[in-house]
């Protein structure tokens, strides 16, 4: 590793790198104490900052389509994925290894990407984003309402960890900015240089509007004293700072919404089928293991507490001790090196004095904190800590091991005689991120989930069925809910779309189709139609919303059900049996096939000639609401409900509302119409 000069961090707020007033704290190096940088944020005006996102970057941000901020974060990901090993480099500097900064860095970069695709394959592009169905409020169709999501008009302030100084930041800002709300990031002292390094880089490639990300390196001095009811504030780190964090009079009175990821002791439970020899007990082996050294255990989602059956115990011990043993601990530049050190000195002294505290109720059954054993590197210089495992042979008499979090390569085994018991030792946790079951016993499974899930933001289930695709216990990942009840901080990241929303303003909007049409660029029901040309013969660029056609009447006979019958094979009594019709409480008769009324209905709608309708892609939400009996009659009313152009294609996705009605206007059937449409037609060449 080259030694430098340290550089002296800046923080990127009101369109200007700005360095602080001071010379600031120095930061080490974690694996050989070299200074590494200096930090200080000292006479930064923080509510200018505040106020230049909200005034430069929420208009412009606000004023993009979902799918055109979707774009912006495709290009930023792929443009910082292209500059990935400059990142590693500078994450050498915080002990992580190439494993452990291929999580941080390419899954920082990844979740963005993911949230990218989300956005065009998920939201409409549209800058409004209709949350559930219309809600009729009158008999005659003349009064509804809809609920509605619109971005705040504030920043997000984003408080992050030491221990994932891009992926923390990256997994934050990207559904932020999909929603339309600028950032406001502040990293974690201690490897803030490397989260500095990739917002330069950002910056650098002039894709985000000016103001939507600024950056705070060191103190947030008075930063939240200028909140508003419009801002947002997301914490990640200790459960102590979120308590305060969470209680600032600003937020307090402003209601300014606090979302905190804190303290997990996050547990995993070995199925009672799972003895030595099985694949899950390898499974489990593995999986702590590598819980307890990736990021050297500096992970919220790391596994605390290893619970077990009683008779499993000393197996389990020994094979854990024997993996353990072969972690080689070392210069995270090194190749042989599996595990690097601790963030810090100052962490590796914090991480034994609660492995003290832990000693207080279990014993040490591998590794020693005191006596470090390092493959490459200086141990008085470095913050390195071997792995250690400890054993609760009590474990509902042993409260620290579920109140005291040792951050770093530690773990508590703990015995449990029956599964109930399992389940109670993981609820003892009072809330954590993740647990995980190993088991291949389809009760053990159920039980084990259905009892801890109130106490968690996500289960794993591992088994040999999974072993190869499982993504493992301590992996968020963009899709699912990252965060977790009571001591965890009882906050949400991540999920998809739900992260996307907690940005956004859920509104419920009263009045007139028309009028709630307009709102949200969506045909509703009462609201106004256009007849004329059949809509399959328009473009994107000539279809409007709200235009209508309405068919000719097609009547339905014994031969098109019983043709229908044979020709698919649905020989469903209730087509077939008059007698067994009539004992069935919902039919007076034999019935037609409820496909056969959708394949009548896209018979009487289709414009069969070459057009601008290039594809049907789905039916959404199709119900069949009135029986439809031998000599009915069906006409079908289809109506251009939503449009959403694609950004760089030649055709966009169009909604259609299918309603398909009796001769007596009863409605039949009733679904979305899904379709593929060129935005010119003829096509321009």
């Amino acid at each position: 590793m080259t030694l430098r000069a340290p550089r002296r961090l800046e923080s990127f707020v009101c369109g200007e790198w700005v360095p602080g007033a001071k010379e600031g704290q120095t930061l080490l190096d974690a694996a050989t104490g070299a200074p590494v940088a200096t930090i200080d944020s000292t006479g930064i005006d923080f509510a200018a900052a505040l106020d230049h996102g909200r005034t430069k970057a929420g208009p412009r941000l606000r004023a993009m389509t979902f799918h055109e901020r979707a774009g912006m974060l495709k290009a930023l990901g792929l443009a910082l994925m292209a500059q990935k090993e400059d990142f590693y480099a500078e994450s050498l500097h915080t002990g992580a290894t190439r494993s452990d900064g291929w999580v941080d860095i390419e899954g920082g970069i990844g979740t963005m990407l993911t949230f990218a695709s989300k956005g065009r394959r998920e939201l409409p592009n549209t800058r409004v984003l209709t949350d559930g169905d219309v809600e009729p409020l009158s008999k005659d169709n003349s009064f509804s309402a809809q609920h509605i999501l619109t971005p705040l008009h504030g920043v997000a302030i984003h408080i992050n960890a030491f221990n994932f100084p891009v992926w923390g930041m990256l997994e934050k800002i990207a559904p932020t900015l999909l929603a339309g709300v600028p950032c406001l990031v502040k990293p974690a002292s201690q490897t803030a240089y490397l989260t500095e390094l990739v917002v330069r880089r950002i910056i650098d490639t002039g894709i985000l509007p000016e103001g939507a990300l600024q950056l705070v390196c060191g103190s947030v001095g008075d930063l939240l004293d200028h909140v508003t009811e419009q801002d947002a504030v997301t914490f990640t780190g200790s459960a102590h700072t979120g308590r305060k964090l969470r209680t600032h009079p600003a937020i307090v009175n402003h209601s300014v919404r606090f979302t905190m990821e804190a303290d997990s002791l996050n547990a995993t439970i070995l199925g009672p089928d799972a003895v030595a020899g099985t694949p899950e007990f390898d499974l489990f082996v593995r999986e702590v293991a590598r819980e307890m050294t990736s990021k050297a255990g500096q992970k919220c989602t790391a596994i605390r507490r290893v619970i077990a059956p009683r008779g499993q115990v000393d197996a389990l011990i020994a094979a854990l001790r024997d993996r353990l043993d072969k972690t080689a601990l070392g210069l995270p530049g090194e190749e042989g090196t599996r595990m690097g050190p601790l963030a810090s000195l100052g962490q590796r002294d914090e991480v034994r004095a609660r492995i003290r505290e832990l000693q207080a109720v279990a014993e040490i059954v591998a590794g020693n904190p005191d006596d470090v054993r390092i493959g490459s590197g200086d141990a008085k210089k470095g913050a390195f800590l071997n792995p250690v495992l400890l054993y609760a042979d009590k474990p509902f008499e042993a409260a620290p091991v579920h109140d005291c979090e040792a951050f770093g390569p530690v773990s508590t085994v703990m015995a449990y005689d029956d599964l109930d018991e399992a389940v109670a030792l993981a609820a003892r946790g009072r809330g954590s991120l993740v647990s995980s079951i190993f088991t291949d016993d389809k009760d053990v499974a159920e039980r084990v989930v259905l009892g801890v899930a109130p106490f968690h933001g996500r289960v794993l289930i591992g088994n040999r069925a999974s072993a190869k695709s499982s993504t493992g216990h301590g992996s968020p990942l963009a899709p699912l809910v990252h965060g977790g009840p009571g001591r965890a901080g009882g906050g949400e990241e991540m999920g998809g779309i739900r992260g996307v929303k907690h940005f956004m303003q859920r509104t419920a909007v009263q009045g007139t189709p028309r009028l709630l049409s307009a709102v949200t660029g969506r045909w509703i029901e009462g609201a106004e139609t256009q007849q004329g040309i059949h809509p399959f013969r328009k473009s994107l660029a000539d279809l409007h919303i709200g235009d209508q056609l309405v068919t000719a009447a097609r009547q339905v006979t014994q031969e098109d059900v019983e043709h229908f019958a044979h020709f698919t094979g649905d020989t469903f009594y209730a087509h077939m049996d008059s007698d067994a019709a009539k004992a069935n409480p919902f039919f007076d008769d034999r019935v037609a096939h409820g496909y056969l009324i959708a394949s009548f209905a896209a018979g009487l709608f289709v414009e069969p000639n070459p057009g601008p309708v290039l594809a049907n892609y789905g039916v959404d939400n199709l119900r069949f609401l009135t029986p439809v009996y031998f000599g009915d009659s069906l006409q079908v009313r289809l109506t251009c409900k939503e449009i959403n152009p694609r950004e760089n294609a030649g055709h966009g996705e169009v909604r259609w509302d299918c309603q398909v009605t009796n001769q007596n206007g009863a409605v039949v059937a009733q679904y979305d119409v899904l379709t593929m449409v060129a935005k010119q037609w003829p096509p321009v060449a």
